[in-house]
């Protein structure tokens, strides 16, 4: 036998080598499109009706948008993803109160209220032993059985958790100086660049953190 021909068997390498920046490429692959769809197209939207036509077009536009892509999914017997679901939970309840109290301002504010009741919701996921983090996680990157119940991965939801719950009441104080001194107009558009100033933020430092741990428990490699 020439062992120069001969075929070896397939030699395990370890786990993927991955940097920060390849990380950031997969997680936008994964969560950007989802991130747009259920996050910046209805705001865009919004504002767009809102300028160009009235208050009561944005309401009926950006609903639209967020329910017609749950309907696409239910349609294409695909997994709604939860921040779809989230989105058009809190955009049915704000348009439901400001239709109901003829208040432009209570549209407006019930985000702030909502930002901070998800803080909550986010902090109280941690005493029920199911960091909110962990369900969110699979949006954005696949989470295997495995990651679910290996300790350090767990500490790392617990982490992210209350690091998006600090992320939501940062948001919510922002949103409410900006409601009291802005006009409307001028408020919508600082309202989305503070907002992604701070959450683009919380995003760079959740995948340093989250590379760093997933380098120490073996699923990704540092590049060499």
């Amino acid at each position: 036998m020439d062992l120069r021909t001969a075929t070896l068997p397939p030699v395990d390498d370890g786990p993927p080598e991955l940097s920060k920046r390849s990380v950031l490429v997969a997680v936008l692959r994964r969560g950007g499109p989802k991130v747009l769809e259920a996050s910046v197209a209805p705001a865009v939207l919004f504002y767009v009706c809102l300028v160009f036509g009235s208050l009561g077009l944005a309401y009926a536009v950006a609903i639209g948008w967020l329910y017609g892509c749950v309907a696409r999914c239910v349609v294409r017997r695909r997994p709604v993803p939860q921040i779809l679901v989230l989105s058009a939970i809190g955009i049915s309840v704000r348009t439901a109160v400001a239709i109901g109290s003829g208040s432009t301002f209570m549209y407006f504010a019930q985000p702030i209220l909502g930002t901070v009741v998800t803080a909550g919701v986010f902090l109280a996921s941690l005493a029920g032993g199911r960091p909110l983090i962990g369900r969110l996680a699979d949006d954005f990157w696949p989470i295997t059985p495995e990651m679910h119940t290996n300790p350090n991965i767990t500490s790392l939801f617990r982490g992210l958790t209350i690091l998006w719950a600090g992320v939501n009441l940062a948001t919510a104080s922002v949103t409410f100086v900006l409601l009291l001194w802005l006009p409307l107009s001028t408020f919508v558009v600082a309202k989305q660049v503070s907002g992604w100033a701070i959450t683009l933020s919380a995003i760079a430092l959740t995948i340093a953190w989250a590379h760093r741990t997933a380098c120490a428990e073996g699923i990704v490699a540092r590049p060499a």
